[in-house]
């Protein structure tokens, strides 16, 4: 059973606020809610994992705080910007800016290189002078500086998660959100990934945010929030529970027995 060590978080300025957001989504004549007045703020430079079910809300709480959607009422501020005051013009530079995106599927173009892959938000944005140094640095901090010139075919689900993530930070975003980002890889594989995104957390306080459905995830986190149906049900924190067999006690107690089975 893997141990996990007790961490501490300082009180630092907040990075991203959800205000009373919630989703609604139109399905014929009917409206379904993804979201209900959900609030939450996650601190400079803190490791936040969300938890839930299937249809719980938790990934378009990341959409929406990503600025990959908007909501339906309530705002979102990422490193001090209301998103809804933005066009969506701008909405999309103030994403490439400050906003880093990992998934579960790596999401890589396969004709390119890892290297390319890694640069290809600054070649979106019109960026001509790279730093190679600055890529080679990045590269090297996650471990994959001799891959660079491999395409993903040839790379596995670890390597392409983890050019996934240079990606994600070769724009040195304030939050870097994470949607599922163990699900395709092995639990081997997917452990290291966490232990990856705690040290960019520790060493580079990075803010981390984490969608996941696993304890054995969450637990490198430094908060945990749960949501059931589309509302914001608990949060706590991981240094109350010292392993992710404890945290995953503690986290089905609160959803209770009815919760879905994960899709």
């Amino acid at each position: 059973m893997t141990e996990f060590p007790q961490r501490t978080t300082s009180k630092q300025r907040t990075m991203a606020a959800v205000n009373h957001v919630s989703k609604v989504y139109r399905q014929g004549d009917r409206s379904v809610a993804a979201l209900l007045d959900v609030c939450l703020t996650i601190a400079d430079g803190e490791f936040v994992a969300v938890m839930g079910a299937s249809g719980s809300g938790k990934s378009t709480l990341m959409h929406l705080m990503a600025g990959l959607t908007r909501p339906t009422n309530g705002d979102v501020t990422i490193d001090g910007q209301k998103l809804e005051s933005l066009s969506d013009r701008k909405l999309t530079h103030f994403r490439r800016q400050h906003v880093g995106l990992v998934f579960q599927a790596f999401n890589l173009i396969p004709s390119l290189t890892a290297r390319d892959n890694i640069l290809f938000p600054l070649f979106a944005a019109g960026q001509k002078n790279i730093d190679e140094s600055e890529l080679d640095d990045l590269a090297d901090r996650l471990g994959i500086r001799d891959r660079l010139t491999h395409r993903p075919d040839s790379l596995s689900g670890g390597e392409q998660q983890r050019v996934a993530i240079a990606r994600a930070l070769i724009t040195n975003p304030a939050v870097m959100f994470a949607d599922e980002p163990t699900g395709s890889l092995d639990s081997v594989t997917g452990q290291s990934i966490c232990e990856l995104s705690r040290r960019l957390c520790d060493n580079e306080k990075r803010t981390i945010v984490i969608v996941t459905h696993e304890p054995s995830v969450a637990a490198w986190a430094d908060r945990v929030i749960v949501l059931k149906d589309g509302k914001v049900l608990n949060e706590f924190a991981t240094a109350d529970h010292g392993d992710a067999q404890s945290l995953a006690t503690h986290y089905h107690r609160l959803v209770g027995p009815r919760e879905p089975a994960i899709a």
